[in-house]
């Protein structure tokens, strides 16, 4: 596969991008069955979480020539927000929005969220019982008095305001969101938390390893290695091998 923006690395570094893109695009792309729309959403994803916005900037096109819709790659971004932080977001809003409008879309695209700021923590609630179960359902008010605000955020803002949105479905969100943690590093709790989630929810252990082999070159071996890891003991937490 040719991708257009790394040509210019054919007359710089012809040995290294000849084995990169021969390694990313060909051995490990023909590695598993992982669709390829599926493929393309979790590297974009976890190019947000590595924070590689030029990489971000050359694969979209590629992504969206190969099925990823403009609604989306913007999902994917808008949800990184509540996982990276919004001063790690913008610069891939301006990327998908260069790209958007170089292709010709509208902006804005058309509206997903699915909540008001009135009913937006019920229904973050909703989606977290739904993802991580029953016991999700008080969540929002239990913990400390002094924090316990950032648990009731956590459904509104988190899961009220990005999980509820249409565009993508639960477990395409939480794949992504497995990407974010894996790609970004520092975040094993909430990894093997959100590894838990997606084996409940269908995303299971074999389709989870071809997520994180279709990220690797893309992340590099340890945060992969790392993510491995992570995936085994929420795998082993829940009795699956």
């Amino acid at each position: 596969m040719q991708i257009e923006s790394l040509a210019k690395y054919q007359e710089t570094d012809p040995e290294f991008i000849e084995r990169l893109c021969r390694f990313a695009f060909d051995e490990v792309a023909s590695q598993d069955d992982l669709d390829v729309r599926t493929r393309w959403m979790a590297i974009l994803a976890a190019l947000i979480g590595c924070q590689a916005v030029e990489c971000f900037r050359a694969m979209l096109p590629e992504a969206f020539r190969l099925g990823v819709t403009p609604v989306e790659a913007k999902e994917i971004v808008y949800q990184s927000a509540a996982y990276l932080g919004m001063g790690k977001v913008f610069p891939f809003l301006d990327a998908a929005n260069e790209i958007l409008a170089q292709s010709g879309a509208k902006l804005p695209l058309k509206g997903q969220a699915t909540t008001t700021w009135e009913n937006r923590r019920e229904a973050g609630t909703q989606a977290q019982v739904d993802i991580f179960g029953e016991g999700m359902k008080d969540f929002w008010k239990s913990g400390p008095e002094e924090s316990c605000h950032i648990n009731r955020w956590l459904a509104a803002n988190c899961f009220g305001d990005y999980y509820t949105r249409t565009g993508l479905d639960l477990g395409q969100r939480e794949m992504i969101t497995f990407c974010f943690l894996a790609a970004q590093g520092g975040c094993e709790p909430q990894l093997i938390s959100h590894a838990a989630a997606n084996i409940r929810i269908g995303n299971d252990k074999g389709f989870l390893i071809k997520v994180i082999s279709q990220c690797l070159p893309f992340i590099g071996y340890p945060r992969s290695l790392n993510a491995l890891r992570c995936l085994n003991e929420a795998a082993a937490q829940g009795g699956e091998k």
